[in-house]
């Protein structure tokens, strides 16, 4: 009886090992929040990994923002109420700054995001 399940069970490993493969591989990209209210993002520094595709997903908690990143060819408008999602694949290591580009009010241009690619 112990040779049929031992037998059983080499066989269906390999097909358990497949199966949980395949559903890590449809669950899709990291989805990281980011939230823009006056006069930062929240959170203020992301980490990403090269090569690793990552889904932003950006709301506004009080006025029209922007989210612009010329390195990864971002440029959005975030409305309150709204939630607006951008995917990125970085290839390129290093740290890139997002901006808000929508004038939001006298603290505006310190409005960043650091972007860290690992």
């Amino acid at each position: 009886m112990k040779t049929y399940r031992n037998l059983a069970l080499t066989l269906a490993l390999p097909v358990l090992l497949a199966a949980v493969s395949r559903s890590r591989a449809d669950e899709g990209p990291r989805v990281v929040a980011v939230t823009a209210k006056r006069f930062e993002f929240v959170p203020a520094t992301l980490t990403l990994k090269k090569g690793e595709t990552v889904r932003l997903r950006v709301t506004s908690e009080d006025v029209t923002h922007g989210l612009f990143v010329r390195a990864f060819k971002i440029d959005t408008d975030i409305e309150p109420g709204k939630i607006e999602e951008v995917e990125i694949t970085p290839e390129t290591t290093g740290t890139f700054t997002a901006i808000c580009h929508h004038f939001c009010g006298a603290q505006h241009a310190n409005m960043k995001l650091t972007i860290v690619v690992e």
